[in-house]
């Protein structure tokens, strides 16, 4: 693997571990906020990627992913990289139905506000000419924001095991919520073979638009 390859590789990995660090220590912090300590108590309102890291959702899946092309390694279908998941406790929770769509809502919402913060960086750095600023937008801040701004609306997808599928349930029917329940055995499967279909890479599209659209008015 060449230099220049192997740092934005690097680079790539480090700002995953950011974003999902973040994206979980939101979901503690809101639990917190809604009456549930169990995620602070156990040092999961956090931004070290150490509390959130999930051996083969945050280590072995992204590392082939984003080394293993260079290396001639991968996987024979496209996955995305994720984190522990928070643990909650519902019960403690002070109005169980409105702060479930809450904290669900507060990991997606923390990866369009690093976006946004990121982009609000990268306009004021376009004032500072030279290279070294260059490479910081174009290597760090830009792939921070873009790849931050596809893992909220990922995420947003209403299929569990993901927030969206927490913000979709109150919306269903008793019938629908069973449903739900039942699919969410087999969700990453299931969800595995989606992200793999051409109706994902049309939402890839379009999320990638809507960024671009966002940039260009912020930039």
């Amino acid at each position: 693997m060449e230099s220049p390859q192997l740092f934005t590789s690097v680079v790539l990995y480090i700002i995953l571990l950011f974003v999902i660090s973040v994206h979980e220590w939101a979901h503690a912090w809101t639990a917190n906020k809604c009456g549930d300590p169990t995620a602070r108590l156990l040092g999961r309102m956090t931004w070290n990627p150490i509390a959130h890291i999930s051996m083969v959702g945050t280590v072995l899946i992204p590392l082939i992913g984003i080394f293993g092309p260079a290396l001639g390694l991968g996987l024979p279908f496209a996955i995305i990289g994720w984190g522990k998941p928070v643990p909650v406790n519902p019960n403690n929770y002070r109005n169980y139905v409105r702060d479930d769509v809450l904290v669900s809502l507060a990991g997606p919402l923390s990866n369009v506000v690093i976006t946004i913060v990121a982009l609000i960086i990268v306009k004021i750095l376009t004032f500072m000419p030279g290279e070294l600023v260059m490479m910081i937008i174009r290597e760090i801040l830009f792939p921070l924001a873009q790849l931050s701004f596809f893992l909220a609306f990922f995420n947003l997808i209403p299929f569990p095991p993901l927030d969206g599928s927490h913000i979709l349930r109150p919306l269903l029917g008793y019938k629908g919520r069973m449903i739900l329940d039942k699919i969410s055995a087999y969700g990453l499967i299931i969800l595995i073979v989606f992200i793999n279909t051409p109706i994902f890479d049309i939402i890839i599209r379009g999320v990638n638009n809507l960024f671009f659209f966002m940039a260009k008015i912020i930039i």
